[in-house]
């Protein structure tokens, strides 16, 4: 177990961190932005199209690069497209004055990654995105890029988070077996090496196993919840023999084998890429909260859904096939709310599922 006060930050301790101006932010914050164990943060007023995505560098602030690379300026205010294909900038209403013992990790929302709304974090100062060194002060910005679908955003929107940590609390592959014997961190035998593994469900009851972006589409609008026709922007994918062929530089929504389980003194983060196990991305929206899955949080049987994005060549994907691993960190408290049940949230008991701006198919 982790030191006293060591690990994840929790919400109430995010909460402090607010009334303390360790966080900053430029209006009041929203009901439920504060999330078990993570901030979500908002679009400001403004955004800035640019010719190419950047990081700020060692000595240099992210406003000083966008006199350099910035095309124009738009603003939010009314709402505004955010066009498929191109690289924006827009300032957060969130700041940070972190304390030397506190890091941060920025990652997209489920909802953002299910729209392949490709979202990171950047700061002054910084040489990598969605990472925050300890100390930090100063504005987060977020670079937004819509690869499938141009999306209609306002100020206030919500389409990334980020993680506070004290210390280093990643569990060993020996925790996590004593977790899996104890509580059962999937349904069934755990692949367990630097992380718990999971793999892709390509043997569903009625033959349906994924969604593919279709090319061609309208616009979505992210304050719209249960409304779009998914016939209108999604393919149905069908395996054949428990397999699909995903094409370069096409878009999948798929779902995970296991069902996952996040106990309350935890949160995981998903390992975006591994090279290993072939050329393609899984999942933009890598935290998974404490809770998320738990069955006293109404939470059973809850599948991971995976945003696929294949590089370079087709590849056969195969039923069963490894596609990524959880990396599991204790939390330094158990939240005062868990995922699910306390917060309504959106995916928890979730199988095969779009983002929740999509009607149920």
């Amino acid at each position: 177990m982790p030191q006293t006060g060591q690990g994840v930050l929790p919400s109430q301790t995010i909460k402090a961190m607010l009334d303390d101006g360790q966080i900053t932010v430029m209006q009041p914050v929203y009901d439920g932005q504060v999330q078990p164990a993570s901030l979500d943060l908002r679009l400001g007023t403004k955004a800035y199209r640019v010719r190419a995505s950047f990081l700020a560098g060692a000595g240099n602030s992210v406003q000083s690069r966008l006199r350099e690379f910035k095309m124009h300026e738009i603003d939010l205010s009314g709402g505004a497209v955010l066009e498929k294909g191109c690289v924006y900038v827009v300032p957060l209403m969130e700041g940070l004055n972190l304390p030397n013992d506190v890091t941060a990790v920025a990652n997209a929302k489920s909802s953002t990654g299910r729209v392949d709304l490709f979202t990171r974090c950047i700061t002054d100062g910084g040489i990598e995105f969605d990472r925050v060194e300890p100390g930090y002060k100063g504005p987060l910005y977020a670079e937004i890029s819509p690869r499938s679908f141009s999306v209609l955003v306002r100020p206030g929107m919500r389409l990334n988070q980020i993680r506070f940590r004290r210390g280093k609390s990643v569990l060993t592959d020996e925790w996590l077996q004593v977790l899996h014997d104890d509580i059962g961190l999937v349904d069934g035998a755990a692949q367990i090496d630097q992380g718990l593994g999971f793999s892709v469900d390509l043997a569903l009851p009625n033959g349906l196993v994924g969604y593919r972006a279709k090319p061609h589409t309208g616009l979505v609008d992210l304050d719209l919840i249960n409304h779009y026709d998914p016939s209108e922007y999604w393919e149905p994918v069908y395996a054949e023999k428990g397999r699909i062929i995903l094409d370069p530089g096409a878009f999948y929504i798929l779902v995970s084998r296991e069902a996952v389980h996040i106990p309350p003194n935890c949160a995981a983060e998903m390992a975006p890429y591994l090279a290993m196990v072939g050329e393609f991305r899984v999942h933009y929206a890598g935290f998974f909260d404490p809770g998320f899955g738990n069955t006293d949080a109404g939470g059973a049987g809850s599948r991971g859904v995976l945003e696929v994005r294949c590089h370079e060549a087709p590849f056969a994907l195969e039923h069963g096939q490894s596609v990524g691993r959880l990396v599991y960190e204790f939390m330094a408290e158990v939240p005062d709310v868990l995922y699910g049940a306390d917060l309504k949230s959106n995916y928890q008991g979730q199988g095969l599922k779009l983002s929740k701006h999509f009607k149920t198919p």
